[in-house]
């Protein structure tokens, strides 16, 4: 492996890590993105075949630009752990605890309200539930308190006939997919991951961060403007732009804004939104996959089930974001629009500001990026570029 300790680039913002020669392209491009691209901090990591051939991370972890990112920085990933959610109820399925097809009202009788008794965990899984918001308005800080999630969804109704449509449940589906494996599996899904999942596999990531760790995490970028919550449609509006608006803002700061940064916010268990981890442990996880679901002795899905699971069960206009989507069973699979490296069957995850795991298993890659600026959040240059990187090294 080829060094790249603190090297200086033009910008004057420090890189480090290792790359493999081959590879150079993707070490210039993850530069670039910090001399060009408005990169503050980030991290990239690329696995072939298990073993990681580009390791790098760069730039700062606080917002000051006083405290150079490490190698053991973490950064709240957003999105990417949907991923992980969709591995642990994945996971109890495999237990036989549930049914893909079976009613979630069954584990779940409270979840029946509102019309929801015939929803199944694979509805769930591919966006499908007709779930993605919350009608009833709830206060700030709500999202913190998992019952309160959990009592407001049992009494939601779908917004649509569930099966019939898909849309993007942004928030919603981390608390859906975290109540079905507690009450299936016995344990949060935080605690599913840990001892099942990143613990056995050696990967640093976590939904539902400790305090010990709280120094390692990186200050997130959040723009003062993104922050305050966009003004709610007008009443005469339409029921999915009220949906729309309130899949993000009901309660306020739903999807982070200015939550992302507290000690309350990293230790609580928000699935779809609060992960935490490094570029390494992403790759990592998406390694195992890559292989069928299998690295290094530890197995966290079978072939069959991940099989399954990458198969496109939603394709087309999402309800929710309005953009092309394709989804197996809780991971997006590549599409032309917003494709993930140059494999025809890759797939993953992408987070807000651009974070992203995926992994191609023609290619037996995995890859991981994380940043602590909330950048473009549908097409994003900076992951684009060091996509195309390194299939431009293979």
């Amino acid at each position: 492996m080829e060094a790249n300790r603190r090297e200086a680039m033009p910008s004057s913002v420090p890189i480090d890590g290792v790359c493999e020669p081959r590879f150079a392209r993707v070490r210039e491009a993850f530069a670039e993105n910090f001399a060009s691209r408005g990169e503050p901090g980030a991290a990239v990591c690329v696995s072939i075949g298990g073993v990681n051939v580009v390791d790098l991370w760069g730039g700062y972890a606080d917002a000051a630009n006083t405290k150079a990112w490490a190698r053991d920085t973490l950064v709240n990933v957003f999105s990417v752990g949907k991923a992980l959610c969709a591995i642990a109820a994945l996971r109890v399925v495999e237990q036989g605890r549930v049914g893909l097809d079976a009613p979630v009202a069954a584990l779940w009788p409270e979840f029946a309200q509102g019309g929801k008794g015939e929803i199944t965990l694979r509805h769930i899984l591919c966006h499908q539930a007709g779930l993605p918001a919350i009608a009833e308005p709830l206060p700030d800080g709500a999202a913190l308190d998992w019952q309160t999630i959990i009592y407001a969804l049992e009494r939601q109704p779908p917004w649509w006939p569930p099966g019939e449509r898909f849309g993007y449940h942004v928030n919603t589906f981390g608390f859906l997919i975290g109540e079905v494996v507690r009450r299936a599996g016995g344990k949060t899904l935080g605690t599913l991951i840990r001892e099942e999942v990143a613990g056995p596999l050696g990967a640093d990531i976590h939904i539902g961060l400790a305090r010990e760790h709280h120094g390692r995490v990186a200050e997130y970028r959040w723009p003062a403007a993104a922050a305050a919550a966009v003004a709610p449609p007008p009443p005469e509006a339409d029921a999915f732009a009220q949906m729309r608006w309130k899949a993000y803002w009901n309660p306020p700061g739903f999807s982070g804004a200015h939550w992302v940064n507290t000690a309350e916010w990293r230790l609580a268990e928000l699935p779809s939104t609060n992960g935490h981890g490094h570029a390494r442990s992403v790759a990592r996880i998406y390694a195992a996959l890559a292989k069928g679901g299998v690295l290094d002795g530890v197995r966290i899905l079978s072939e069959e089930t991940l099989s399954e699971a990458v198969t496109e069960h939603s394709r087309g206009p999402d309800l929710v974001t309005e953009h092309p989507a394709r989804f197996g069973l809780g991971f997006q699979l590549t599409q032309a629009e917003r494709p993930m490296g140059a494999g025809t069957r890759t797939f993953g995850h992408f987070g807000a500001g651009g974070s992203l795991g995926f992994c191609d298993p023609d290619a037996d890659l995995a890859f991981g990026y994380v940043t602590n600026d909330m950048g473009p959040r549908w097409q994003n240059p900076r992951n684009r570029a060091l996509m195309e990187a390194v299939y431009g090294c293979l």
